[in-house]
C-alpha cells in the first residue's frame, strides 16, 4: 500500500505562493528602501529590526509549540464544548505572553503601548473627559494646535478612552495596558469558535481551534491595541451569529452595541459590516421570520454613536480630518504600488501557510457549491447555535479529517462564505490606500477569521507545526516593532 504524502500537492501549491509573495516583498522592500527611503520600516515588508535573539519567553514559547502541536487536534475534538472554549482562551494568552516575553517585560509588554502606541501619553489631556472629546477634533490635523500623536489622531476617541478609564481605575501605566489587551485580545479566538460553531457546525469549529491558538498573529497580539479591537469585533460578529441562530434579540442588541464600539475603536474597522452582511446573509430566513433581530441590532448599534456624538465627537469629521493627517506623516511617502502588494505579503507572514492552503480551499468549496452552500431552512436550531454540548469522536482525530475537514457540505460552504467575507473586507482595506505598511498589526482583526480557513485542512499537527516554526523564527530573529 503506497503511502499518501505529507501534505496534498494541491494544499502546498497556496502556501508554496504565499511563500514566493513574501520573498519577493522583501527583496523589491529591500531595494526601495535602500535606494529610495520610501517605505519607513526597516525590514520589508514587517515594522521590523533584524535582531536575533532570545529571552525568558523562549522556553513557554517552545513548551507551548509542541505541546499544541502534539495535543491540540486530539483535545479539541474531546472536550465538552464549554471546556474547549474556556481552554482555548488559557492556551492562546500563554503562546502570546510566551511570544511577548521572548522580548522581555520592558521591551515585550510594558513597553509597547507606552512608547509605540502613544495612547498612554495623553491621558493627561482627559482630565475632562466631554470636554476633550468636544475638541478631538481640532488636534488631528499636523499644524494645528497641540496635535494629537500619530496613533491618537490616528482612531476615534474611543480608542484613547480605554486606556484612560483603565487609568481612572488605578490600571495605570504601560504593564496593565499591556495586560489589558492580551487579556481580551485573547478572547477573539474564542468568539470565532462561538461564531463558526453557530453559523457551520461544531465540528469545523473544534478542527479550528488549534490554529486559532497557535496562530503567528500571537506575535503581534501581544501588547497591542489592535489584539483588543479584534476581541471587540469578533465578539460582535459572534453575538451576531447567536441572534441569527438562535432568534433571541439579546445577542442582536449585544452584538449591535458591540459593532458601534469598534467603529469608534478604529476608522477601519467599519469594514466589518462586509462580515456582518454574511452573518445575516447566512441567517437570513431566521431574521425574516423575527423582524425584532434586525430591530435589536439597530438599537444597539446607535448607542454607541450616539453616546459619542451627543458628547461632541463628530466621527465623520474625525475622520475627513484624519485623511488629510495620514497624508501628511509617512502614509504620504509610502508608495502605493508596492504596499498594495506587499500588505498582503504582512497578512501571510500573520496568518501562516496553513491559512494560505486553507484559503485555497475555501476557494474550491465556494467555487463548487455556490448558493448550494445557502441551501436549507436555517443555519441554526438551536439557541445557542448549534452542534451537541459534548465532544467525543465527531470532532475528528488528531490526524484524520476529509478534504472538507468534516462537517456537512451546508456547514462547509457556511463557513467557507465567511471567511471570504473576511478576505473581501480585507482586500478593500488594502485597495483603499488607507493601510500602507504594518498591517500585519493593523489587521488582526481580519487576520483572525481567515485562520478559521484552516478547518478545512487534513492533517493538522504538521500544518500546526508550520505555524509554530513561522511564529518562532519571526519572533526570535525579528525584533517586532509593536
Amino acid at each position: 500500500m503506497t503511502r499518501s504524502p505529507r501534505f496534498p500537492l494541491r494544499d502546498l501549491c497556496a502556501p508554496v505562493a504565499a511563500a514566493l509573495l513574501v520573498l519577493v516583498a522583501v527583496l523589491v522592500g529591500r531595494h526601495i528602501q535602500d535606494t529610495r527611503h520610501t517605505l519607513f520600516v526597516n525590514w520589508p515588508p514587517l515594522f521590523a529590526v533584524w535582531e536575533p535573539h532570545v529571552g525568558p519567553g523562549t522556553p513557554a514559547a517552545v513548551g507551548m509549540a509542541v505541546a499544541t502541536v502534539g495535543y491540540g487536534p486530539a483535545l479539541a475534538a474531546r472536550l465538552p464544548w464549554r471546556a474547549l472554549l474556556a481552554s482555548a482562551w488559557a492556551a492562546a494568552m500563554a503562546w502570546i505572553w510566551s511570544l511577548a516575553l521572548i522580548d522581555g517585560w520592558r521591551r515585550g509588554v510594558a513597553g509597547r503601548l507606552t512608547t509605540r502606541e502613544e495612547y498612554l501619553r495623553v491621558i493627561g489631556r482627559f482630565a475632562d473627559i466631554p470636554d476633550t472629546l468636544r475638541d478631538f477634533t481640532h488636534h488631528i490635523v499636523a499644524g494645528s494646535p497641540d496635535p494629537w500623536p500619530a496613533h491618537v489622531a490616528g482612531h476615534p476617541p474611543g480608542a484613547t478612552l480605554t486606556f484612560v478609564l483603565l487609568d481612572r481605575i488605578g490600571l495605570r501605566g504601560g504593564g496593565w495596558a499591556g495586560v489589558w489587551c492580551i487579556t481580551v485580545g485573547a478572547t477573539a479566538c474564542v468568539a470565532v469558535l462561538v461564531a463558526v460553531r453557530a453559523l457551520a457546525d461544531e465540528r469545523l469549529a473544534r478542527r479550528a481551534a488549534p490554529f486559532l491558538v497557535l496562530a503567528p498573529a500571537a506575535v503581534w497580539l501581544g501588547a497591542s491595541a489592535d489584539a483588543y479591537f479584534a476581541a471587540v469585533a469578533a465578539w460582535a460578529v459572534a453575538l451576531l451569529a447567536l441572534a441569527v441562530t438562535g432568534g433571541s434579540p439579546w445577542p442582536a442588541a449585544g452584538s449591535g452595541l458591540l459593532f458601534g464600539l469598534t467603529c469608534y475603536l478604529s476608522y477601519g474597522l467599519t469594514l466589518f459590516a462586509v462580515i456582518a452582511a454574511a452573518v445575516l446573509l447566512l441567517g437570513r430566513h431566521r431574521v425574516r421570520e423575527r423582524p425584532s433581530l434586525l430591530a435589536a441590532l439597530v438599537a444597539g448599534l446607535a448607542v454607541v454613536p450616539a453616546a459619542f456624538t451627543l458628547a461632541g465627537f463628530d466621527w465623520w469629521e474625525g475622520y475627513r480630518l484624519l485623511v488629510t493627517r495620514y497624508y501628511q506623516g509617512v502614509g504620504g511617502v509610502r508608495p502605493y504600488g508596492y504596499w498594495v502588494w506587499a500588505n498582503l505579503a504582512c497578512t501571510v507572514v500573520c496568518t501562516g501557510p496553513a491559512t494560505a492552503a486553507g484559503l485555497a480551499r475555501v476557494g474550491g468549496t465556494l467555487a463548487r457549491r455556490h448558493g448550494a452552500a445557502l441551501s436549507g431552512p436555517d443555519v441554526g436550531g438551536r439557541p445557542d447555535g448549534g452542534g451537541p454540548e459534548g465532544g467525543g469522536p465527531e470532532g475528528g482525530g488528531p490526524d484524520g479529517g476529509g478534504p472538507d475537514g468534516g462537517g456537512g457540505p451546508d456547514a462547509a460552504g457556511r463557513l467557507a462564505l465567511l471567511v471570504a467575507a473576511a478576505l473581501l473586507a480585507l482586500l478593500v482595506a488594502d485597495v483603499s490606500g488607507m493601510s500602507k505598511a504594518e498591517t500585519e498589526r493593523i489587521w488582526l482583526p481580519f487576520a483572525m477569521w481567515l485562520l478559521a480557513s484552516c478547518a478545512f485542512l487534513g492533517r493538522p499537527r504538521r500544518w500546526l507545526a508550520a505555524q509554530a516554526v513561522l511564529a518562532l523564527l519571526v519572533n526570535h530573529l525579528l525584533l517586532t516593532g509593536w
